[in-house]
């Protein structure tokens, strides 16, 4: 089976290369081109000699992704599906605002976790992604966007923030999601920095320790209840690692200077949204540099949970402001065409080639 490059870091490059008796000093330009948006075909390759292209050619390939599906949503949010090459398909969703973009990525082609309220949940797991096909989402949108008129310097200024929030969860696939973030963030690869990064878990501990050495990246965490009774009942994660523990990594996280832990938390009607359910939360947080997200449930015909009132939801941010805590409350945008957060579960309808 020929080795998709698509999938190596740099450093795995250059030793490819010498495995197949290539000259690892020119791994670097190859590298540089294979994530360089725009650059899908091995024998257009101009930046070695042609003799380096066909032993390449030979024994490598590329993958390549293209969306198969786009939709836009009222408020300007495209939802991207893709089909991968054994007939599974992903999403990811870019959110435009007004000085920049933010593309929300997905590491696995469903999900294991079975977090009651999300619809990507209920689709199971089909498999983790590779590395190719994570970065693949990102040098995807950006050819969707220089192909739509959108102008930049660079093809990194196309995109600005790039968050882990997509289907999936980032940290089950940990060894995957590693090299991804490695490419993404290489000098010579997508050249985004730690800080443009956001990685969200819903409480695997051991890997948000694996990660805090790993890279700096920005930590998420889906915490959505401040006591193990309710987020049992929520997230089936939280049997295996409760608050406690979660809170715990969090507090040992490696944050740089004045950065925080995002902690996301989603309101239900009648199940964590009392004024007692957010001094719970400011007790259990403290001491944690922290940003709370306060995010109202997206309600769906398929989901029993309800969105509290305007009010209700005021009335916790202002308990969680009063306890010191920078508090905001987000609107989940791309609704409309079910781009939402806990909302992506594939539209895509199944490849005859692939039942």
């Amino acid at each position: 089976m020929k080795t998709n490059l698509r999938n190596l870091t740099a450093a795995q490059l250059a030793h490819f290369f010498q495995s197949i008796g290539l000259p690892a000093v020119r791994a670097r330009h190859v590298f540089r081109w294979l994530f360089y948006p725009g650059n899908n075909d091995l024998s257009q390759m101009e930046v070695v000699k042609r003799d380096i292209r066909d032993t390449l050619a030979a024994q490598a390939t590329i993958s390549v992704l293209r969306p198969e599906q786009t939709e836009t949503a009222k408020d300007g949010t495209i939802k991207f599906g893709f089909r991968l090459h054994d007939g599974v398909t992903i999403e990811s969703v870019l959110i435009p605002g007004p000085k920049r973009h933010t593309l929300c990525v997905s590491s696995q082609a469903g999900c294991a976790m079975g977090c009651a309220f999300c619809l990507t949940g209920g689709m199971g797991l089909s498999r983790n992604l590779e590395p190719a096909e994570i970065v693949g989402q990102v040098m995807a949108v950006m050819e969707h966007m220089v192909a739509r008129g959108v102008q930049r310097s660079t093809p990194r200024e196309l995109i600005n923030n790039l968050v882990f929030m997509g289907m999936g969860e980032p940290l089950a696939n940990f060894e995957h999601l590693r090299t991804a973030l490695a490419i993404l963030t290489d000098p010579l690869g997508l050249e985004f920095t730690e800080r443009r990064i956001t990685v969200s878990t819903c409480g695997l501990v051991p890997r948000i320790k694996d990660l805090g050495a790993t890279v700096k990246v920005n930590l998420a965490i889906s915490l959505h209840a401040a006591d193990d009774e309710t987020r049992d009942r929520l997230m089936p994660v939280n049997r295996t690692y409760p608050v406690a523990s979660l809170l715990n990594a969090c507090r040992e996280y490696p944050l740089a200077p004045g950065k925080v832990i995002l902690i996301e938390y989603i309101l239900f009607q009648g199940i964590n949204d009392s004024p007692a359910d957010a001094r719970l939360l400011a007790e259990r947080l403290r001491g944690i540099p922290c940003r709370i997200n306060l995010m109202p449930f997206n309600e769906s015909a398929a989901m029993p949970f309800r969105c509290p009132a305007p009010q209700v939801i005021k009335g916790f941010q202002s308990i969680l402001r009063q306890a010191g805590f920078t508090t905001l409350i987000r609107n989940s945008r791309g609704g409309d065409i079910s781009a939402a957060c806990g909302q992506l579960a594939s539209s895509l309808k199944p490849s005859q080639s692939h039942p």
